[in-house]
């Protein structure tokens, strides 16, 4: 395919947009905090699917607690939304920020440093006490435990990136407003 490419065929040739090109080209998927990415989706997964297959809820909430749960589910689902939101096209997957991105302590990050990983804890909860799932629980727990590793591991970054990011850090708790 290369050598097609390098031909001149342009059968082969895939068009890029223009807004491509502000993300780093030369950086490895791994180099960025890739394995970080790749980790998580099983952890999600888990916190997804465990409560459904082994809780004693159902999707239509019967009784208050399974209610709250509902009530919880949304509220990290709104806490997600307001990150993303918050963090506009500094969005990325990955721990290392995009090169052209600024420090964000608006919106969400006002109030917590990671305020995705929050809700999708928060959401987790939420989901497992909605479902009656004590291992649910365990695995937003185990969840919980591999964010707050990924974000020290991305914080290394943030702090090299941005010289007022430790005043930042100092100033605004990482998960719960206040607390921690």
């Amino acid at each position: 395919m290369a050598v097609l490419y390098a031909s001149g065929n342009k059968r082969y040739r895939a068009p890029v947009s223009r807004s491509f090109n502000h993300m780093p080209q030369n950086k490895s998927f791994v180099s960025r905090g890739g394995i970080w990415v790749l980790a998580q989706v099983p952890l999600m997964l888990l916190v997804l699917v465990v409560p459904m297959r082994f809780g004693a809820g159902c999707f239509l909430p019967a009784d208050p607690a399974q209610m709250l749960g509902v009530a919880i589910t949304v509220l990290g689902a709104s806490l997600i939304v307001w990150g993303f939101i918050s963090l506009g096209e500094a969005l990325t997957p990955f721990p290392q920020p995009l090169e052209a991105a600024a420090l964000h302590r608006q919106g969400a990050y006002r109030l917590m440093r990671h305020p995705i990983y929050s809700g999708v804890l928060l959401a987790g909860f939420g989901w497992a006490l909605w479902w009656l799932s004590a291992g649910g629980a365990l695995c937003v727990l185990l969840l919980a435990v591999f964010f707050d590793r990924k974000a020290v591991y991305e914080e290394i970054w943030l702090r090299q990136k941005y010289s007022e990011y430790a005043d930042y850090a100092r100033a605004v708790k990482k998960f719960i407003p206040g607390l921690y």
